[in-house]
């Protein structure tokens, strides 16, 4: 099985070549390269193969929608994980519309950072939950307006879930149900939202407060 090919774009180096060492040692990971500015990244892009970027959100003077947009421009079709020390809710909104695939705050640990990365490299979200939390409270609360108006209770439950990247069976759980009634409440979610993946049911999710935030 082929590792998992890491880029690393954080501007603070010390934290940079930590998290580097710590992440090579993992068996199914493997580092393209690691660097402090976006022009650096784009260099590494073009010239080595990479599955995930992690890319931190304060780059000192420079936009990371800048850095997307020209590494989707170049030809970069892997995954965005932003890993930063806190956003905003509308920073965090606009990354994941944009494309990003999810965001992990700097305080966790560094398993959990090795669990959100093979989740990404999967094609799955990783929302770090105190970021779920900020964007839930700025949703208004209208019927019209918000996407869990529109969810039973133990669909919110559900959805929560995916929001921390839990497994069906880490879902049922936790809920205390069987693994078949997550799937299928899960098939509730998909038929409801008309999406067919958990990321882009993750996504929707997101556009929908955002959008709903935006309206007021």
């Amino acid at each position: 099985m082929e590792p998992i090919r890491l880029l690393l774009l954080d501007d603070h180096v010390l934290f940079r070549e930590s998290l580097s060492r710590l992440l090579a040692s993992e068996p199914d990971f493997a580092m393209a390269g690691h660097c402090g500015t976006a022009a650096e990244a784009l260099d590494i892009l073009r010239e080595a193969p990479v599955d995930v970027v992690l890319l931190d959100f304060d780059l000192g003077g420079e936009h990371v929608s800048q850095f997307v947009a020209a590494a989707r421009a170049g030809g970069f079709e892997g995954k965005i994980l932003m890993v930063t020390a806190g956003m905003n809710a509308a920073d965090s909104s606009m990354a994941l519309t944009h494309g990003a695939s999810g965001i992990f705050l700097k305080h966790s640990s560094p398993g959990n950072l090795a669990q959100a990365i093979r989740l990404v490299a999967a094609g799955q979200m990783w929302v770090d939950q105190k970021v779920v939390q900020m964007l839930a409270e700025g949703v208004p609360q209208r019927e019209d307006s918000s996407l869990r108006n529109l969810l039973t209770a133990r669909e919110q439950q559900v959805l929560q879930s995916l929001f921390e990247g839990l497994t069906n069976k880490e879902i049922a759980a936790q809920l205390g149900v069987s693994e078949s009634a997550v799937k299928a409440t899960l098939q509730q979610l998909f038929q409801k939202t008309r999406v067919r993946t958990r990321s882009q049911l993750v996504r929707i999710a997101l556009e929908s407060s955002l959008s709903a935030t935006r309206k007021l």
